[in-house]
């Protein structure tokens, strides 16, 4: 008996095993990806501009150990070259509190590409910024001509930090050259000779501070709508004035500063294309008189019964 027990022991293990053996594992969800739904866009929106404030190994280190991050690092380098630091599949850290016109939080929306920059140092005689390199626009362009095909991103939605968070951020700063972009076809621009017209008007009757509130916020801009020129009106003054006039930027609500925003929330009338005149039809020659026919005395032909 006791011979037996080791026996039925050992056997009990390997039904055990077997039956562990043959359990099939869980099944997964069925899914047919045959079909596509018509309500659907790319999941990126925007592409956001930041200066780094750093010299390139500490931007590095910033945007690959701690929390802030960018889906691209351009360097400053003699040949400038970006880093790709977060696949564009996924959503990076780098707008934080921000907001354009009726969306939030643009992290989820949104491709960051830092420029290596340092920014701004402040002087006896008053904030000094630090100018990019052209080696660094140049890149620049070509990866946002890139990107703007992939996504079909608008060129309103090509934006500094700071236009999309005016009471906290300066960058890309004043000396960011925002025309070259408009050049190249990537972002919205004001037409010279429109704001030329406009700004005699202005010059002789300038509109209130709401119409600045309106008319900024019409833009994209998160701007108070209190009729009051207050501190954060005139932040987004600044960075508005930093963008588009960037030979000064002191957040006063100008003739000039509103012959830009009326030109840029009125947008060209499209003009029919002009009617083209028919040719008078030409009249055609009489035809020459045929004699009638002698009427058939014959039954009419019926094929079918």
């Amino acid at each position: 008996m006791s011979k037996l027990l080791p026996l039925v022991a050992l056997s009990a293990a390997v039904s055990l095993l077997s039956g562990c053996a043959t359990v099939a594992p869980p099944a997964g969800p069925r899914i047919d990806t045959s079909l596509s739904s018509r309500g659907q866009s790319e999941r990126i929106k925007y592409i956001i501009l930041h200066y780094t404030v750093s010299d390139l190994p500490r931007s590095i280190k910033i945007l690959t150990q701690q929390d802030v991050s960018a889906h691209y690092l351009l360097t400053d380098t003699d040949q400038p070259f970006f880093y790709a630091l977060v696949d564009e599949a996924r959503q990076s850290n780098h707008a934080g509190l921000s907001s354009w016109k009726i969306y939030n939080q643009l992290n989820a929306a949104s491709i960051g590409i830092e420029i290596v920059n340092p920014g701004f140092t402040e002087t006896p005689q008053g904030r000094v910024y630090a100018p990019f390199k052209q080696a660094q626009i140049d890149q620049l362009i070509l990866l946002l001509k890139q990107l703007v095909a992939r996504y079909n991103i608008k060129p309103e939605n090509i934006l500094g930090h700071n236009d999309i968070a005016p009471q906290r951020k300066q960058d890309p700063g004043p000396l960011f050259p925002w025309k070259q972009l408009a050049d190249a076809g990537l972002v919205a621009w004001p037409e010279p000779s429109r704001v030329a017209a406009r700004l005699p008007i202005y010059t002789e009757q300038l509109p209130d501070v709401a119409w600045f509130q309106r008319k900024l916020a019409q833009v994209g801009y998160a701007t108070p709508q209190t009729g009051e020129l207050d501190l954060a009106t005139r932040n987004v003054l600044v960075v508005f004035q930093s963008k588009y006039r960037q030979s000064l930027y002191d957040g006063t609500p100008d003739a000039e500063t509103a012959a830009l925003l009326d030109v840029l929330t009125s947008p060209v009338p499209q003009l029919a294309p002009p009617a083209v005149p028919m040719p008078a039809p030409v009249p055609l020659p009489l035809a020459a008189s045929t004699p009638a026919l002698p009427r058939s005395t014959a039954s009419p032909r019926h094929d079918h019964p």
